[in-house]
Parts: structure tokens; C-alpha cells; sequence
């Protein structure tokens, strides 16, 4: 499964490479924006831009409520997946931490 990570394109690193810092929940990433400029939208015009980030990529552009949407998602599947890892675990197990062994 591919999994695309909002982000919001803060500046512009180098521009003849396409590189572009992003800020990802207070992460910020060197990323190429190849996929995101073209002559209606160039590279001086990203900043501010939300991006789903892939494999150091920014793949598409989406607008902000679209990347807010998609970052509670994420973390709420984060969430989940923290209780089924937990409820997977052998009781005894979870019996020995909860009594601090």
C-alpha cells in the first residue's frame, strides 16, 4: 500500500533540483517537488502548498482541510493500531507490566 503524508512546503531549497523543505506535524523533510510544478503552477509558487509526501516525493497537491482530514485519520489509525497490538499480547504479559515487573 502506498501511503501519502500531508504537508505543508515551507521553503524552497534549491530550485533548478526541485527541492523543497516540507513540515510534516512539526517534522520538516528535504523533498522533490518534480511532480507538484509545472508552467501553470512553478516552483516559486509551492510555498504554502499542501502536499502529499511519498518516498521523499511530493506526489499531488491537496488543499488544507483535505491534509487536516487525512492527519486525524492517520492518527486515529495509529491509535487502533497501538490497541490491537496491545490486546495481542499474551496476558501474562500484560499482567507483569501493569504490576511493574
Amino acid at each position: 500500500m502506498c501511503l501519502g503524508i500531508p504537508g505543508c512546503i515551507v521553503s524552497i531549497d534549491d530550485a533548478d533540483d526541485l527541492v523543497a523543505t516540507v513540515d510534516v506535524s512539526g517534522v520538516r523533510r528535504q523533498i522533490n517537488i518534480s511532480c507538484v510544478v509545472d508552467e501553470a503552477h512553478p516552483v516559486e509558487s509551492c510555498v504554502g502548498d499542501w502536499v502529499l509526501v511519498h518516498v521523499g516525493f511530493a506526489m499531488s497537491r491537496i488543499n488544507e482541510a483535505e491534509a487536516a482530514e487525512t492527519l486525524r485519520l492517520l492518527r486515529e489509525l495509529g491509535e487502533l493500531q497501538a490497541e490491537l497490538e496491545n490486546m495481542q499480547r499474551p496476558t501474562d504479559a500484560v499482567a507483569a507490566e501493569e504490576q511493574g515487573l
